[in-house]
């Protein structure tokens, strides 16, 4: 018997992540210029939102989510003095690693991790033009901490906010059986009914009468035919009980007279039996 950890895991749709050079994806030279010159945290979001399509993010906690990303991210460069390459190829590869992060509501940690890790290499180590050296090893360790210590610490609150929620809408349908019709809005129906009954209130009220008078002949009539029908039915019960009765008081005579008569051939059996054995005692003494 397999044990439970012995279980072959659920496979998940995962697609294939290649890291690849990222400076100025996402923030190009421009970008960077207007983010220098900006003064203040709220112009810095600002940017940010409009640049990434994220201007509701006062009423879609989605958006303001990955707008504090962003701006933290950029936040983190500026502080360290990143140069203008670093600053771009850094939030494009926190960027590009929390879109993977949210692209399937399935666990995929391990290939988050491992493809900025990858993202990082690309832009740590001199192997053009697959990889190029703008990252130094000091400030490689510094990215790496920053992400391990804020995103992906927080990974499953990350996963959890950005998985979409499904309701299940159930319908079953039988051979033979009609389709339940949609329900109908009651404010709707309620309109539609009012409407209609000032319309029409007139007419209403004339065919109410007119059905009122010719409802009490139909009436008497129906319930004629009932009372007619519950005798008919009552008569009958009654005949039937009686057969019923009859049947059953015969059938227990008879199985009467039938013990009767076998409890009499069991005593004259014994009576025969105890005269035999007393002759049979009488002459043995003789």
């Amino acid at each position: 018997m397999a044990m439970p950890q012995d279980l072959p895991k659920v496979s998940q749709p995962t697609k294939e992540h290649k890291a690849i050079i990222c400076i100025w994806a996402d923030l190009t030279m421009t970008h960077m210029d207007t983010i220098i010159n900006c003064t203040s945290m709220e112009e810095i979001q600002s940017f940010i939102a409009e640049s990434f399509g994220l201007a509701d993010w006062h009423d879609n906690y989605r958006s303001a989510i990955v707008l504090d990303l962003f701006y933290y991210t950029l936040q983190f460069a500026i502080d360290h003095h990143f140069s203008k390459e670093q600053t771009s190829a850094f939030f494009s590869i926190v960027k590009k690693t929390h879109e993977v992060c949210t692209e399937t509501p399935f666990d995929n940690l391990e290939i988050c991790y491992n493809y900025f890790k990858e993202l990082i290499l690309c832009h740590a180590v001199k192997r053009p033009p697959w990889s190029v050296n703008i990252f130094s090893p000091e400030q490689v360790h510094l990215v790496t901490e920053y992400v391990l210590t804020t995103y992906f610490k927080h990974y499953k609150l990350y996963k959890y906010a950005f998985t979409p929620l499904v309701k299940l809408d159930l319908s079953i349908s039988y051979d033979g059986v009609p389709l339940t019709p949609e329900p109908v809005d009651v404010c709707e129906e309620t309109q539609e009914f009012e409407t209609e009954a000032i319309k029409e209130s007139e007419d209403v009220q004339g065919e109410c009468v007119e059905v009122e008078e010719s409802a009490k002949p139909a009436t008497e009539e129906e319930n004629a035919v009932e009372r007619e029908l519950r005798q008919i039915v009552t008569d009958q019960l009654s005949v039937e009980i009686q057969k019923l009765k009859l049947s059953i008081s015969d059938q227990i005579q008879s199985n009467d007279e039938e013990l009767q008569k076998k409890l009499s051939a069991i005593d004259g059996k014994s009576s025969q039996t105890k005269v035999g054995g007393r002759a049979s005692s009488k002459s043995k003494k003789k």
